[in-house]
Order: structure tokens, then sequence, then C-alpha cells
């Protein structure tokens, strides 16, 4: 398990890094019918290599690690916000970082203002789960909801997870502060979220999906716009690599690694199965794309 000190030091790592002075804001989007969905760049993160290959066999994962061009020594994942228009409903899925978490990320705000998107834009944002950099980035300065006229839905076993006071005592200590900051900002919003169950329609065309093991109640959605389902998965399958190449392998980065192990199987084997297009908040090339079978294995397709 990482510690909380490495997990500091890999941000503080990323504070002292340049920003690149040019970035894709809109990375990747896909006309769904009357339906617009565009990923928007929150940034990227810092992480410790062993946040998520940590544990895993090394003589295999040294293939993997060549075959992308990774460092085992330290990743760098984009975080990919997913925005979703259809001439009624302006909707978020997740809000990124915020600026609290990394410098390297809470960059959404830059994004939206590029695609001329306010604030006060958006009627909904839907939660795939309440890890920092996906939640960090609802609440504004003055500690109030960022989105003034959104509706907030988050998976109900995710809510009641966070909102356990118990869960900052066990959750460990690298991620006590991961547990601390969500409350603060979910309590903000708990008179006021509606609590999704598996199979519920959040809203017309879009179906909340528990997948499980990430965290205790993280959630995908299933987009029925435009006669061609999309799937946006959160951090269900985390990354492009060991993900896609070794799904049953547990990751460092899941909180119940043997049921995110078995809910990334059950979700790859549908993806590629359906052909049905997916959005990863940390794949590459905007997040977009399939998921295709390689032998037992899979690969990353981006629509690039």
């Amino acid at each position: 398990m990482l510690s909380r000190r490495q997990f500091l030091a890999a941000s503080a790592a990323a504070a002292a890094l340049p920003l690149s002075g040019h970035r894709v804001w809109s990375a990747a989007s896909l006309e769904l019918g009357a339906a617009r969905l565009d990923t928007l760049s929150d940034g990227m993160l810092m992480l410790p290599g062993d946040f998520i290959l940590g544990g895993m066999p090394e003589a295999e994962l040294a293939g993997i690690i060549a075959r992308h061009g990774l460092s085992r020594d330290q990743l760098t994942p984009p975080c990919n916000v997913t925005l979703l228009r259809d001439g009624t409903n302006t909707i978020l899925f997740d809000v990124g970082a915020g600026p609290d978490f990394q410098p390297s990320a809470g960059k959404l705000g830059e994004a939206l203002d590029a695609l001329g998107v306010t604030v006060e834009d958006i009627t909904h944002v839907l939660f795939t789960h309440a890890h920092p950099d996906h939640l960090w980035g609802l609440l504004d300065e003055f500690d109030e909801p960022l989105f003034p006229n959104a509706e907030f839905m988050i998976g109900a076993a995710e809510m009641d997870y966070w909102m356990d006071p118990d869960t900052v005592a066990s959750i460990g200590e690298a991620r006590a502060t991961f547990a601390i900051g969500a409350q603060r900002r979910l309590e903000v919003i708990a008179d006021q979220v509606r609590r999704l169950e598996e199979g519920e329609e959040a809203l017309p065309g879009i179906v909340a999906r528990l997948t499980p093991g990430h965290t205790p109640g993280h959630m995908g959605f299933e987009i029925a716009a435009g006669g061609d389902p999309v799937m946006v998965v959160g951090d269900a399958i985390g990354n492009h690599h060991v993900a896609f190449e070794q799904p049953g392998w547990a990751s460092g980065s899941d909180q119940d690694q043997d049921l995110a192990a078995a809910t990334r199987l059950a979700l790859l084997d549908r993806l590629a199965g359906e052909r049905m297009r997916l959005v990863g908040f940390h794949l590459p090339d905007g997040g977009i794309g399939r998921a295709e079978r390689a032998g037992s294995a899979y690969r990353f397709i981006a629509d690039i």
C-alpha cells in the first residue's frame, strides 16, 4: 500500500513541474443524434508508479511498461471530464480536482471557458465516485457549490460510504485525506443530492450502472442517445495499459482490489462484445474509444 508520505511527495513533485503552454481543452467529441459529447481536460495527475503498479508481477509488467512507453517510477494519467449537451440539458460527469489536490490538475474552468460554457449553464452533475480528482472541483472559494443551477446525483452506496464517520479511520492512512475531503464537500450538497441505484434512469436516456471496487459505490453511466450507446466508465477502467492487458490483476489504485478486478473483467467483456464506445476518465487521446479483444486480453482503441 502506498503511504501517505509517498503520495504527498508525488504531489509536491508535480508542483515543481511546469505545465504545458498548449492545451487541447476539448480533447475529443462525439455526435450522438441531437446531442453532443465532449471530453474536457482537467489537466493530469502525477502519481508514483506503485500507486497503480505496486504488487504486480514485475516480469510481465516490464513488457507492458515497455510497450506503452511508461515510467515505472511515475505515471501521468490525463483527467477527462465528460460534458453532454442535448439542447435542453448541459450535463457534467464528475467535476475534476479543483485547486486543492494537485497543481497539474483542476483546470476544468479553463476548459469550459474555451467552449463558451459557464458554470451557470450546467443543469446536472453526475458523479462516478468521490475521489479527489472527480469530486474536489465541486465547491467555489466560499465553499458553495460551483455549479449553482445544477442537480447533483451520485450512487447511493457511494454517498453512504463517504458520509459514514467511520470511513476516515478505516480507509487507511494514505487515503485519509480523500475521506476528509469527500465528506466536507458532500456535506454541502447532502440535502439536494439525488442518490442513484443500479439500473436507475438518472435522466432520459442515461442509466446508472453500479461498477464497484475502485470505490464501494462507483457508478458508470450508459448513455443511449442517437442509437449508438456510450458508457462513461469513470475509474472502473482506470488506465490504457495494465487495465486492458491484464484486467484481472489487482491494482493499488482500487480500494477493493478483487472486486474492482471482477468488475473490470465483466465490463470489458461487455464493452468489447457489444462494440460499445466508452469514455474513460484517465484514458489517453481524450478518453473516447472502444475496447477490442486481443487474444485473452484487450486493447484500447481511441477515437482520434
